[in-house]
C-alpha cells in the first residue's frame, strides 16, 4: 500500500516488523525497520531504491497494484546494498531495458551480488541532474562511504525532498510514517544507535558531507532514509544531531564493561562502578556483562560515555573471547576523544589487564596507567584500588 509522501512523491516500500537481526546478527533491530522506497509521479515516473531480496516478489506484486510498471521511466539505485537494489532482479524482469541511475560504484557492487544482467545503467556524480517534468528535477549527490564506496542521495526540486538513503535512518518500524508521528523516544534512540553502529566509522567523511551539503544550498522540507521515519517536521534536526555526533561526541557518562568466570571481575566491575558514583554524583553510570548484555545497545553507550573501564579475567594466557570480540567490534567503531582502564582477576599468569590495554589503546582510546589486577577474587585493598583508577579515569582527586 502506497503512503502519500508530498506532491506526486509516494511511499512504496516495506515495513518489516518482524525483523530481529540486521547485517547478518551483527546488527539488532528491537523495534523492526522498513526499507523505504519512493515513487515518484510527475510527466516521468520514477522509482527511488526497492527493498530487501526476501520481499522481492511482494514488493513488484504490491507496485502493480500502484502502477503500470511499464509506465516507469528509470529506476534510481541511490545504493547498491541488498536491502535497498534486492528486488531489481524481479522488477528488472518485468522492464529490462529501462535505464538505471546510479554511481559508478553502485554498477560494480550490483553486478557483483547479482551478475552481469545487461541492465541499462547510467552512470551519476554529483551535480549530475534528470528533468523529470513540471519544471522540477533530480540532483544527485554522491556519499561515498555513507556507509558504503556506492552511495549517493537523490535531490527533488519543486518539491525539496532530499532521498537520503543510509543517511539520517533508523531501523525502526513506523507505520505513521513520519517523524512527528513516531514515539520520539523511540525514534532518537534508534536514530543514536543507528549513527553508533553503522556511520560512526565514517564520521570525518560525514562532516565533510554535511559542510558540502550546507553549501549547495539547498531548500529541504522533507528528509526520506531509506530506514526507519521520514522527516518532515523540522527535518533539519537530525541533520544537526548528526553535525554533533560525528564530532567526537560525548556526555557525562562512564561505562564499564566486562565478563567474568566466577564473579572476582563482576566485583570489580561493580566497585568501579560505585567509585564513580561517590567521586562524581552527577556523572551517568552504565556497567554491562558483555556476553549477556545486547553490543549495540552497549555500543551505544560507549559512544554517549567519556570514559570506559573494561574488565576481564585471565584464562589462556588471554582474555575471555567475549570481551575480545567485543573489543574488535568497539575497534571498528573508531570512537575518538575517550578515556579507558582495565581490570580484572587472575588466578596464575594475569595477562589480562596488560592485554586489554593494548587492544583498548589499539581501539583508539586514551588508556590510564592505573588498573586493578587482582588474584583469585578480590581483596580490600583490591576494591580500594578503585579510588585512583576512578579518579584517574574522571581526571580529578579521589578526594574532589
Amino acid at each position: 500500500m502506497r503512503k502519500h509522501i508530498k506532491g506526486n512523491v509516494s511511499w512504496v516500500g516495506y515495513i518489516d516488523w518482524e525483523l530481529e537481526t540486521f547485517h547478518g546478527d551483527d546488527y539488532s533491530t528491537m523495534n523492526g525497520s522498513s526499507q523505504n522506497a519512493y515513487l515518484i509521479e510527475e510527466e516521468k515516473t520514477v522509482l527511488i531504491d526497492t527493498v530487501w531480496t526476501p520481499h522481492r516478489f511482494d514488493f513488484v506484486e504490491n507496485l502493480k497494484k500502484e502502477i503500470d510498471l511499464n509506465k516507469i521511466d528509470c529506476v534510481i539505485a541511490n545504493h547498491g546494498e541488498c536491502d535497498h537494489s534486492g528486488a531489481l532482479t524481479a522488477l528488472m524482469a518485468e522492464i529490462p531495458d529501462k535505464p538505471i541511475y546510479c554511481t559508478a560504484n553502485a554498477v560494480k557492487s550490483i553486478e557483483g551480488q547479482y551478475g552481469k544482467r545487461g541492465w541499462n545503467f547510467n552512470v551519476v556524480k554529483t551535480g549530475d541532474e534528470l528533468e523529470i517534468g513540471g519544471g522540477k528535477k533530480l540532483v544527485f549527490i554522491e556519499m561515498r562511504m555513507l556507509h558504503w564506496p556506492d552511495s549517493m542521495a537523490t535531490y527533488m526540486t519543486g518539491e525539496n525532498i532530499l532521498f537520503a538513503n543510509d543517511a539520517f535512518g533508523q531501523h525502526f518500524a513506523v507505520e505513521e510514517l513520519f517523524n512527528d508521528r513516531a514515539n520520539q523516544c523511540l525514534l532518537y534512540k534508534e536514530a543514536l544507535k543507528y549513527f553508533v553502529n553503522i556511520l560512526n566509522p565514517f564520521a570525518p567523511m560525514l562532516k565533510k558531507k554535511l559542510a558540502e551539503l550546507a553549501a549547495l544550498n539547498l531548500p529541504i522540507d522533507i528528509i526520506a532514509p531509506s530506514h526507519g521515519a521520514v522527516w518532515r517536521e523540522n527535518p533539519m534536526q537530525i541533520v544537526e544531531k548528526y553535525a554533533q555526533w560525528a564530532d567526537a561526541y560525548q556526555e557525562d557518562q562512564v561505562t564499564v564493561a566486562y565478563d567474568t568466570m566466577w564473579e572476582g571481575t563482576a566485583k570489580l566491575a561493580h566497585a568501579i562502578a560505585a567509585e564513580i558514583s561517590r567521586q562524581s554524583p552527577g556523572t551517568v553510570v552504565k556497567v554491562f556483562n558483555v556476553a549477556k548484555a545486547d553490543k549495540n545497545e552497549v555500543m551505544t553507550e560507549v559512544f554517549k560515555s567519556k570514559a570506559v573501564a573494561v574488565g576481564s579475567p585471565t584464562v589462556g594466557n588471554s582474555i575471555l573471547s567475549s570481551v575480545a570480540g567485543w573489543l574488535e567490534f568497539l575497534k571498528q567503531l573508531k570512537f575518538k576523544n575517550k578515556k579507558a582502564a582495565a581490570f580484572g582477576c587472575y588466578g596464575w599468569s594475569g595477562e589480562s589487564v596488560k592485554i586489554l590495554k593494548e587492544l583498548l589503546a589499539g581501539a583508539g582510546f586514551d588508556v590510564i596507567d592505573e588498573s586493578i589486577r587482582s588474584l583469585w577474587n578480590p581483596e580490600e585493598e583490591d576494591l580500594a584500588a578503585a579510588a585512583a583508577l576512578v579518579s584517574s579515569l574522571l581526571g580529578k582527586s579521589p578526594e574532589e
